[in-house]
């Protein structure tokens, strides 16, 4: 187990398949959030060099005395290595029994495939869909509970500014100067600019009709970040007047855009396109090689909820990453049923009779 936050960070740092998910400062925000966390580190021999680390997420699952475990998008490991994926999935088993509980889930950054399903740059992995073959024979399944983004759509930083916008759409290459000639600006964020953050959040989320958690939450999370310098802000700005914000996690080689939030109002001015430009390019001058842009459909239909989101991040023509996705592995098979089913049904019904209560008797025509 490591108990030292800068020790734990470059030892994740050092692996491939490293994520802002698996860092210190994420298991520390979920540790307020009723969460205890172990960080174990994985070595070949007593003296040999660290390949492989998980932190893993533990809750109990209410109301039995029993828990559920959790590595977000981990363990890190080079998962080339058949051997090493053997080993630390044998040991987390051992240990999810040892924890008593019901299940665990891993969810790796581990590529399933590229390019939209059925599009003429649709490319399987090798490497994804042996593992994927390993985990079904080894008693693993894909997880009905799918808590990140499967697929998402990345940058290469690697390449030159022309080049990244060569490979944009021309409508949004359009978008970006029309933001620039309407006035808008982009500045860096700092901490006393969260609580405003937030509210355009909320306003985002209300216009969007998606479900957001309470405001500590985010606070908590984007503060712990930023003062840890794993996350950075951008904010859009026309005549002084904040009208969009994006918020940057950065870790090892990557830079991830998880949360975008904007205002109703001056959004002929396409603030969000010039805002993540600057943010690509802030990425690639700060070094780092890959520019995560969070989340794809699912699906690739018309109906999936994030079809819109895809239209806008298709725009900047990053590569569409399709990933293995969360995988449990079921510990004890009854109570994982009475947990996941009966638990769920009995909660249905309960909330049923009760509206059925309020509503009170049927009135007679």
């Amino acid at each position: 187990m490591i108990n030292d936050s800068e020790h734990w960070n470059a030892i994740l740092r050092s692996l491939p398949y490293h994520h802002i998910l698996q860092s210190w400062q994420w298991g520390e925000l979920k540790r307020g959030y009723g969460w205890t966390v172990e960080r174990m580190a994985f070595k070949w021999g007593e003296r040999g060099p660290v390949v492989a680390a998980a932190q893993v997420l533990a809750r109990r699952a209410r109301p039995l005395p029993l828990a559920v475990l959790y590595v977000p998008k981990g363990p890190a490991m080079d998962y080339a290595d058949p051997g090493l994926r053997a080993a630390v999935l044998d040991a987390l088993v051992i240990y999810a029994r040892r924890r008593r509980a019901i299940f665990v889930k891993i969810d790796p950054d581990v590529v399933l495939a590229t390019g939209v399903p059925g599009g003429p740059d649709d490319a399987a992995d090798r490497l994804g869909m042996a593992f994927v073959t390993e985990l079904q024979s080894g008693g693993w399944h894909s997880s009905d509970d799918q808590i990140q983004f499967r697929n998402t759509v990345q940058l290469d930083l690697t390449c030159t500014e022309q080049e990244m916008l060569g490979a944009m759409k021309q409508k949004t290459r359009y978008n970006i100067r029309l933001a620039s000639r309407k006035g808008v600006a982009v500045r860096s964020g700092l901490v006393s600019d969260l609580e405003l953050l937030f509210a355009m959040y909320a306003e985002t989320a209300a216009r969007d009709a998606f479900v957001i958690r309470p405001a500590g939450y985010y606070l908590d999370a984007w503060r712990t970040c930023l003062n840890a310098g794993l996350a950075h802000v951008l904010i859009a700005e026309h005549e002084g007047l904040a009208i969009a914000a994006v918020i940057l996690f950065c870790f090892g080689d990557r830079v991830w855009y998880m949360y975008g939030a904007s205002c109703s109002a001056h959004r002929e001015r396409m603030p969000n396109h010039l805002l993540q430009w600057e943010a690509i390019r802030w990425a690639r001058q700060q070094g780092f090689r890959v520019y995560d842009m969070w989340g794809a459909p699912n699906d690739f239909v018309q109906d999936d909820p994030l079809w819109g989101v895809w239209g806008f991040k298709a725009g900047f023509g990053g590569r569409v990453v399709r990933h293995i996705g969360a995988w449990d592995k079921t510990i004890a098979r009854f109570w994982h049923w009475f947990y996941m089913v009966a638990i769920p049904f009995y909660l249905a019904l309960r909330r049923s009779m009760v509206h059925r209560r309020q509503a009170g008797p049927p009135v007679e025509g």
